[in-house]
């Protein structure tokens, strides 16, 4: 499968989500159901796949983010089904800031946003994922360290709760772009061999001529 940029990419990132425990003030205080979590962190490389045991890793660069289009972002389970917030009815924050991109979401506006809430505050759901494209162009490849660097995100499209650490299904087009990566870098490496196999070659024949 061809790689192509303009794809929806999907990236779970380990830190927990967090429940934000509501400051007392008084018995009649409604509580409030607000979670907290970072969707990435920026400038800080996670491995993608292990391949030949190379590890080959990403990073979103801490600019990368500053035209991205995050009009209405919303707040879903496992990128999919029912709506708990979003940025156009003001329950959800999705902001950038020096460590990376900071979500706060209330989650006590319905009653399954409520349940959502529940199952974070459980432990039942622990982790994020945030759906995006990246923009043309909008990344770079460093091959002495097998990384790649996404530096400028076209789009968000929602920031997720998940139920598993990471599904591989859902990174088909990085799975792509790594693949290309890897046969780019073993035929070069075939041909450095190629070279010097010839280079041993001509030496032995002129030192045989001798």
């Amino acid at each position: 499968m061809p790689y192509k940029p303009t794809e929806r990419q999907y990236r779970t990132f380990a830190v927990p989500l967090q429940c934000r425990a509501a400051e007392a003030e008084g018995e009649e205080r409604e509580q409030e159901y607000i979670v907290e979590g970072y969707a990435t962190t920026f400038d800080d490389p996670y491995v993608m796949f292990t391949h030949d045991g190379v590890d080959y890793s990403e990073q979103i660069d801490r600019d990368a983010l500053t035209e991205a289009d995050m009009s209405d972002v919303l707040f879903l389970y496992n990128h999919e089904g029912m709506v708990f917030a979003r940025i156009s009815n003001d329950t959800l924050t999705v902001s950038p800031n020096e460590r990376g991109l900071y979500v706060r979401a209330d989650l006590g506006r319905t009653e399954d946003a409520r349940r959502m809430y529940e199952a974070i505050k459980a432990g039942m759901v622990t982790t994020m994922s945030w759906a995006f494209t990246i923009a043309d162009g909008g990344d770079s490849y460093d091959e002495d360290t097998h990384t790649r660097t996404i530096t400028r995100v076209k789009k968000v499209y929602d920031v997720s709760a998940v139920s598993l650490p990471a599904n591989p299904n859902t990174d088909i087009s990085a799975r792509a772009f790594f693949d290309g990566v890897i046969e780019k870098e073993q035929e070069r490496r075939r041909e450095r061999e190629r070279v010097e196999e010839l280079r041993t070659a001509i030496a032995a024949r002129l030192e045989g001529n001798k």
